[in-house]
């Protein structure tokens, strides 16, 4: 990465500063580029494989979990963790013993997969060759992995359903149980009374986490203290009335239900008091044009979905039928409520639907007409990619370090390049000089004079630089 490149994406990229007013409490105000006030890290700019035109885009979208949200993995994925530990112990009849265990939410990262049959996990390249590969938390073999998966160009598709995909923050806690699981029956054969089955054992923890989901165990505890499980970001909210100032719509489609959304939404962008609490109301709506809910991801991106879409209202919930997003008047009411809160300009929020019914409620005309904001690779960017033609920026926190990282060691990098460099003209030069002693024709003094010179260069300068004391291995750096 270039210096002066890098610098300049800094100074390009719009940013937020906190300025105290009158009363002494910070507020977030919005500084353009080219004069922003303070630079954004490395690790939270914004990087473009593509070029985009901001006047191209009518409306912008966002995910909410795991996008506008960030979950605190230390204690949300705990509890995920724990719940799905429980359901498997009192509902599914697993060993006492499990009620013990612990979760390391640093072990783990997106992009693994999982070999429900043979109890494995696996890291690969892109190419779909098993560099690494664990069984449970020991590391296989290289004959181990050369057995189970190959070394030439037959090799599995690495898909459902012989496999499992770690591709969201929310499979981090399952894939780490499912390890300790395999480990935990290897090591007791007879401790269950059923076969030790890996497949089954994935299908029991997958069952647990849905039950977690489905009873609200997770959602509820999140909504007693959202502050102990969810970041927050005061910038949430000047972005979004910047976005919406700037002429475009906003909207917000998550596959969480109204109950869910509308508290998280309030933490991230409701009102803060001076203790630190949160003041409950639904502010955030002015935020936003079009809310959906339950929209049921990836599902809700093809155009030929039937789902039906309902209006919610706000105060109870409860659920609208609509024609196409239209408000219907209920039997007896000419007059809907609903239709004059939208004359007002008031956010609409409904549940289900299809990207067809969210075109029409931001008279979209054409796909490339908006960006969208997500985490899920699979979920919300390929399909809202491929399938409509959207643009899109997926979030991905755990690549803020690295990028700082990359960025602290730019110039041992360099170095270490350009070393490299000198070292393969070094070795042509080597191989060049062997070949040449095996030629004829060569008088002695000239032999000698080679085999001088190739001695010195396999022999190599002698380097003494601090920068390089702390690298053993260079390769470990690439």
């Amino acid at each position: 990465m270039d210096k002066g490149l890098g610098a300049g994406i800094g100074d390009r990229i719009s940013h937020f500063q906190n300025s105290s007013c009158s009363d002494g409490v910070q507020e977030p105000c919005i500084w353009a580029s080219p004069g922003g006030a303070r630079k954004i890290d490395i690790g939270k700019q914004i990087f473009c494989n593509r070029s985009l035109n901001m006047k191209n885009i009518v409306a912008v979208g966002f995910d909410m979990d795991y996008t506008l949200a960030q979950y605190k993995p230390e204690t949300f994925e705990s509890l995920a963790y724990d719940g799905t530990v429980r359901k498997l112990v009192y509902d599914l009849g697993y060993p006492e013993e499990l009620l013990e265990w612990s979760f390391d939410w640093k072990y783990m990262v997106r992009g693994l997969v999982l070999d429900k049959k043979r109890g494995n996990i696996l890291k690969m390249d892109r190419h779909k060759y098993v560099k690494v590969a664990y069984h449970g938390f020991r590391e296989m073999s290289k004959e181990e992995k050369v057995e189970a998966y190959g070394n030439t160009l037959i090799r599995d598709a690495f898909d459902e359903p012989d496999y499992a995909l770690i591709d969201t923050l929310f499979s981090l806690a399952e894939a780490y149980l499912f390890a300790q699981l395999v480990d935990f029956m290897d090591n007791n054969p007879g401790k269950d009374s059923k076969s030790t089955d890996y497949v089954r054992m994935y299908k029991d923890v997958r069952a647990a986490v849905d039950l977690c989901h489905r009873d609200g165990t997770l959602k509820q505890m999140v909504a007693k203290d959202p502050k102990t499980y969810i970041n927050e970001d005061r910038s949430i909210v000047p972005m979004l009335k910047m976005l919406r100032e700037s002429g475009r719509s906003t909207f917000l489609v998550t596959n969480s239900l109204w109950d869910y959304t509308t508290i998280v939404m309030n933490f991230l962008c409701g009102s803060h008091t001076l203790d630190g609490g949160i003041t409950r109301n639904s502010d955030w709506l002015q935020c936003f044009d079009v809310v959906i809910t339950g929209s049921a991801k990836p599902g809700f991106f093809h155009e030929d979905n039937r789902a039906n879409l309902f209006q919610v209202e706000p105060e109870s919930g409860m659920l609208l039928n609509t024609d196409n997003g239209t408000p219907m008047p209920q039997v007896g009411d000419i007059s809907p409520g609903l239709l004059l809160k939208e004359k007002n300009g008031t956010c609409r929020i409904f549940q289900g639907g299809s990207v067809g019914h969210l075109h029409k409620l931001l008279s979209i005309e054409s796909s490339s007409q908006v960006l969208y904001v997500g985490d899920h690779i699979y979920g919300d960017i390929l399909r809202s990619k491929k399938v409509l033609g959207w643009r899109t920026m997926l979030v991905v926190p755990e690549l803020e370090r690295e990028v700082e990282l990359l960025w602290e060691l730019r110039d041992l990098r360099k170095k270490l390049h350009l070393l490299r460099n000198e070292r393969d003209l070094i070795e042509d030069q080597i191989h060049h000089l062997k070949w040449s002693l095996k030629s004829e024709g060569i008088d002695v003094d000239e032999q000698r004079k080679m085999c001088t010179r190739m001695d010195d260069l396999e022999v190599g300068p002698v380097v003494n630089n601090s920068d390089f004391v702390i690298c053993s291995n260079p390769i470990n750096f690439c």
